[in-house]
């Protein structure tokens, strides 16, 4: 009876025992459950706060100025900002004029001049052509200039001071370090007197030669080389622009010069040829006014021949030291013809000139003479530059058949130049004709004529 309450004790205490280890197993199954939920929770929210703090980050290289939501409690990185690509802005420049330009090539800058003249003429007054006082607009110019990408460039330029409107430049070139090409209406290469620009010349009007033998802008195409110390020039032209249509002449040019910086000395010397094919029937005629332009009467004049071709051979110098300067050229014009004599003409002048303000120096670039920039100018407290000058000037329009006269001209001029963009020119000329084309009424042909100029001028 004991024995089988033991065996009744046990049976009943397993049975009570393995509910109990039931419970306890599957109270830690759920546990085990529990956590890996946890975990994965955890895991979840990290990837969340991950993908909050990539979104932002890719918001601001994007620019994006909208708030970007950032997971509560967690600190996040400061993103680095991305410097945004800067684009090539468009420049504004001031030359005398503005100049707008962009870093791909392209550029632009008005330009223009507006020279104003006043001259009076005394002669003898048999002769009919004691003229007294005169005035004009001797040019109002107004153009453009600029570049192009590739190292191309242009310019147009417009004379409107006549009664007809007159186009002095139209070309394209194109630079490539030395090498300069030119295409369109521009200067033939003769003469440094006649290629320096009529803003920087020594006298109101160039030496007589040039304008006596027609030089002027003619269209072609050229080339230019220039180093520190030599300038090659060449090209071929056919007329100017105004009369393209009308003629069929034909020629070429070559300049040289070799132009050395000496210590504080610029050396110049060079010379040009020219020769110019005339059409068939072709005229020419040779003449000039007593220095002043708004005086329109000549007094040497060849009158009109008939040419076949003209051959032109000049020889130029000019040295710049310091506050002086001197120059002077010669030119022969030789011109052929049928059926009768070749004529050779001869032009020339030499001159010299020297600053009175200190500081001051005449301009020189390029084989050219250059803007005078005063060292002092109006526009800073100081009286600007003053030039005098003095010029012998002699032009023979004498030769075989051809009987036009020869001037001997004695000039001095005095130029006040305030600011790099202003000048006011005074010129007196007392010029000896022989051979005029004038006759007193006792029938002279030789006298003397005095000549008074002055010019206000601008340019931008």
């Amino acid at each position: 009876m004991k024995h089988a309450i033991t065996l009744s004790l046990l049976a009943t205490s397993s049975l009570m025992a393995a509910p109990t280890a039931m419970a306890q197993e599957a109270a830690s199954d759920a546990d085990a459950i529990q956590a890996e939920l946890s975990a994965m929770r955890a895991s979840m929210e990290a990837m969340n706060r991950r993908i909050e703090e990539l979104e932002a980050e890719l918001a601001l290289t994007r620019g994006d100025d909208a708030e970007q939501p950032v997971a509560a409690d967690v600190p996040v990185a400061a993103p680095v900002p991305v410097a945004a690509k800067e684009e090539p802005q468009t420049q504004i420049a001031w030359k005398g004029a503005p100049v707008i330009s962009h870093p791909d090539g392209w550029s632009f800058k008005p330009r223009g001049r507006f020279n104003y003249d006043a001259a009076y003429i005394s002669a003898p007054k048999s002769t009919g052509h004691d003229d007294g006082y005169s005035s004009e607009a001797r040019r109002i110019r107004l153009g453009i200039e600029g570049t192009v990408p590739g190292g191309f460039g242009y310019k147009a330029e417009f004379d409107f001071a006549q009664e007809v409107t007159v186009t002095t430049d139209a070309y394209i070139d194109y630079t490539d370090g030395s090498l300069t090409i030119i295409a369109g209406q521009h200067n033939t290469f003769q003469s440094m007197e006649e290629l320096s620009s009529s803003l920087h010349t020594s006298f109101i009007e160039r030496a007589a030669f040039t304008d006596a033998f027609v030089f002027e802008r003619r269209v072609g195409i050229s080339a230019q080389y220039i180093t520190d110390d030599w300038l090659v020039q060449a090209g071929f032209f056919t007329d100017n622009i105004e009369v393209l249509r009308d003629n069929k002449n034909a020629g070429g040019d070559i300049r040289f010069a070799y132009m050395p910086k000496v210590g504080d000395t610029q050396l110049h010397i060079g010379g040009s040829v020219h020769y110019n094919d005339i059409e068939d029937d072709g005229l020419v005629r040779y003449r000039q006014r007593p220095l002043e332009h708004p005086n329109n009467s000549r007094f040497i004049d060849t009158g009109f021949f008939s040419a076949d071709s003209e051959t032109g051979l000049g020889v130029e110098t000019s040295a710049i030291m310091g506050p002086f300067h001197v120059a002077g050229e010669a030119f022969w014009q030789h011109v052929e013809r049928t059926g009768f004599a070749d004529p050779t003409f001869f032009g020339g002048y030499a001159e010299v000139g020297y600053f009175l303000t200190p500081g001051d120096r005449r301009g020189y670039k390029k084989g050219l003479f250059d803007r005078i920039r005063p060292a002092n100018p109006v526009n800073e407290g100081g009286m600007g530059a003053l030039q005098v000058n003095l010029r012998y000037d002699y032009l023979d329009l004498d030769d075989v058949d051809i009987t036009g006269g020869q001037q001997n001209l004695y000039g001095i001029s005095l130029i006040w130049t305030p600011t790099d963009y202003t000048r006011f020119l005074l010129n007196y000329a007392y010029i000896e004709y022989d051979g005029a084309v004038y006759p007193t009424a006792s029938g002279d042909t030789s006298y003397g004529v005095n000549s008074f100029g002055a010019r206000a001028q601008l340019d931008f």
